[in-house]
Order: C-alpha cells, then structure tokens, then sequence
C-alpha cells in the first residue's frame, strides 16, 4: 500500500483517535461526579471508583490483544467493533438504575477503547509518509491529550447544570460522527494481514498480571488496615507475570513479542514514558484537591486552572511531532525534559502557598514539556524496532499507558492520605498541604529517574531518514 498523506489517512486517525479521546473526556470529567454519583447509588468512595478502575481494568486486558488482533483482522472490521461497543456501553450509562450497570456500561467502554487507541496508531505507523511519522504520532497524541484538559470542565459544567447522565449522552453524537468517518475512511481493504493462533496462556497470565497489580493499587490505601487486600493480589500479579514472562521467551509467536526489551533504547524509552504519564495524572488528582480543600474554590475553578496547560501540552504534541521529523529525537524530547524539571521544582518550592496564578504558570510549564515527551517518545522507541516489530511495541506503549492510569492516581492517593495521617498539623488544610507537599515530592523525584531515562532513550535515537 502507497504511504500518502491524504484526506482519508487523515479521517483515519481522526476517527480512531476520537474513541480514545471520548474514553478519556469521560474518565476525567467523571472524577467530578464522584460525590454525586455517591449520593445517587448510596455507594461509598471506594466502591465508586470502580468507574474509572473497570474501564482501565478492561482497556488494559484488551490491549495485549492488538498484535493478535491487527494480525488476523481488517483495520476496518477492528475499528466497527470497537465503534460499536463504546457506543454501547455509552447507552447503558445513560440509561443506567442501578451503579453496577453504570459500571457495565463503563466497562464495555473499556474493551471499545482497549481496540481503538493501538489501531489509531498502527494507522499511524504502517500508513504514514515515514517524513511525516513525527508529526502524525503528535496530532495522535494531541486529539487524545486535549481530553484530560477538557474533562473536568466539561465536567463540572454538565453536572451543574443538566446531571451527570448527560455526560454520556453528548459522547453519543461524537461516537456517531467517528464511526461514519471510519466508514468512509478506513479501506476495506485488509492490510498486511498474517493470520496466527491466539496465544491462550499469554493472554490468560497477562490478564490476571493486570486484575491482579490494579486490585493491588486500588487498595493501597488501606494497605495499613486491611493489607491482606493490597498484598494478595499483588502477589497473584507478580506469579502470573513471571508465568507470562517465562511462556513469552518460550514459544515463537507468543501474545506479544518482550524480547523487544532487548533493544536497550527501547526499554528506556518506555519507562520514561510509564513515569511521565503517572507524574501527569500524579498532578491531576493533587492540584483540583488543593484548590478545592485548600483554596476553597469549586470544581468547575479546579478544572479552569488546569484547561490552559493542557491546552497546551495538547497543542505542543504535533510541535514536537515536527520538530523531530525534522530534527531528530532528542532535541524536542530533552527540551521537554528541562521543563518538567523546571514544572517539578516550582511545584515542590512552592507547594505551601499554591496560589491560582502559580498553579496555571508551573502547570502550563509542566504540561508544555509532557507535549513535548509523550508522543516523541514513543515515536523514537518505536524507530528502535524492526518494522515486524512495531505491533508489538505499540501494544506495550498503549498497555503502559493504561496501566499507569490505573496505578498512578492510587499511589498518589495512598502517598497524599499517609503524609496526613502522620501530620501534626491541626487543621484539615494544613494537613492536606502536607499530603501535597509528600506527593509534589515524590513526582519531582519520578521526574528526575524519568529524565534520565530519556537521556539514555535519546542518546544516539534519531528519527529514521
């Protein structure tokens, strides 16, 4: 197939990419309606996390199936499938009378999502000018980064002033409009399709690693009362990992091809891109918090301090998508790199006194270097590969990706309620800006092994000619 940049490849990712943008715009603007949805179901905080933790659980599950999946089916028949079933699950939500439906519905999200974000960019990868690579894999990256930027205002503006269900409602539309662009798009054409035999045992040991380490980080922050519900599973995950480890290197065609670690660039690349998108939600569970408890402003005001940065880090994924077509990898990615540890170091400084004005300035910075990271990174990672091998390590990037959305904000949380039980402060607020201080200090230090990383990642990478 002719690699040309033209109206279709462009409606393409477009329309993959709205899938991931709609599973993401509806995990953070849900964030809002925690404590609606509370009183609604008469469901404690632990019990309604399970509307992010189920669509996370399930995306995470589905994911190691893309190689699998791009191997014995059309892009097409893949993106109808995962179409239909976010919207779906979109439709039990919306009608949902009961919260363990709403879950379903969510739930049924997950797996649409799980297929859509590795297909987005698999279009990207097999489909691309290769001079253009760059730039693609940042407007990829830009259509699903404006949605964590977006959704706790638009959030916020839903549940004010219509219900929470309607959150789910308006995704239907933009659902609609994704799967007829697919349609009209994505050839139906199968392309380099290589039929193989579905790897039972990897897939069945990938998923319990991953119910078991998400079960684990979900209850990390009782881990004091109850640590039987933190370590059980945790240990589960760790025998079914090193099963699935074993299994993979032990076959030849195996769910999804590890022996990329080997290629060293690679493996770092990924680790920083792991620890980058934790520091991301890292900061996006501690900032509405302090503004709201600290600040004793609204949530809709929390979600209006953080829309320009993530505006910006949107806007700046294309940017460095360009920038290392043209220039290489590690002069946008390391540029981003500085200014995450400018971000980190002014948030830590400062964390006692957070006022509106500094939390837009150092979060706009911060977010400028992710745009500038994320999606260069997983480009010049991906250059590391032999072309055979882009499947598999899309599928890891994406797996990662997931995987960190469903610990990052666990162990936050846990680091943030520890920091408060052990304070001697008074008040609720000075204790909640003892929990902030403890978790701005420990993603200044992930941020400091993630910069390392890229240094290493970036070393000798250069974007392919």
């Amino acid at each position: 197939m002719e690699r040309k940049l033209d109206a279709k490849l462009i409606c393409s990712i477009f329309a993959a990419g709205l899938m991931s943008f709609s599973g993401v715009l509806i995990e953070t603007a849900g964030n809002v309606t925690f404590p609606v949805l509370m009183k609604d179901f008469n469901v404690n905080m632990a019990t309604v996390q399970w509307m992010t933790t189920g669509y996370l659980l399930i995306a995470s599950i589905v994911m190691p199936l893309s190689a699998y999946l791009k191997n014995n089916f059309s892009s097409r028949k893949l993106f109808v499938t995962a179409a239909i079933l976010f919207i779906l699950g979109l439709l039990i939500d919306s009608t949902a009378n009961n919260f363990t439906l709403l879950v379903l519905g969510r739930v049924v999200q997950g797996a649409g999502a799980g297929i859509a974000i590795p297909l987005m960019f698999n279009i990207i990868l097999e489909r691309s000018p290769l001079d253009k690579i760059g730039l693609l894999m940042g407007i990829g990256t830009m259509i699903t980064a404006v949605a964590p930027a977006l959704g706790p205002t638009f959030g916020g503006a839903v549940v004010n002033q219509l219900g929470w269900r309607y959150i789910f409602i308006f995704m239907i539309p933009v659902m609609a409009i994704s799967l007829i662009l697919g349609l009209t798009s994505i050839s139906k054409a199968s392309y380099r399709i290589n039929r193989s035999k579905l790897d039972i045992i990897g897939f069945i040991s990938v998923a319990v690693t991953f119910v078991g380490f998400i079960l684990a980080f979900s209850n990390l922050s009782t881990i004091g009362k109850e640590p039987f519900f933190f370590v059980i599973p945790f240990v589960i995950g760790i025998i079914a990992l090193i099963i699935f480890i074993k299994h993979s290197l032990s076959v030849e065609k195996p769910l999804i091809n590890i022996r990329v670690f080997k290629k060293s660039k690679f493996s770092y690349g990924i680790c920083a891109y792991f620890i980058f998108q934790i520091n991301t939600l890292g900061l996006s569970f501690i900032l509405p918090n302090y503004v709201q408890i600290v600040n004793h402003a609204t949530a809709m005001t929390a979600g209006l301090l953080l829309l320009t940065g993530g505006l910006i880090g949107a806007i700046a994924s294309p940017i460095g998508g360009r920038l290392l077509d043209n220039y290489g990898a590690q002069k946008p990615i390391m540029s981003g790199a500085i200014l995450e540890i400018i971000g980190a170091i002014l948030f830590c400084f400062f964390a006692s006194a957070l006022t509106a004005s500094k939390i837009i300035l150092f979060y706009a910075i911060t977010m400028l270097g992710i745009g500038l990271i994320m999606g260069d990174t997983m480009t010049a990672s991906l250059n590391e590969l032999d072309q055979s091998q882009n499947k598999d390590g899309n599928g890891l990037f994406n797996m990662a990706q997931q995987f960190a959305g469903a610990v990052g904000t666990a162990i936050v949380s846990a680091i943030m309620q520890v920091a408060q039980q052990i304070s001697t402060k008074a008040t609720s607020v000075g204790k909640l800006i003892d929990g902030a201080q403890l978790g701005l200090l420990f993603l200044l230090v992930l941020v400091i092994i993630g910069v390392y990383l890229l240094y290493k990642a970036t070393k000798i990478v250069k974007a392919k000619e």
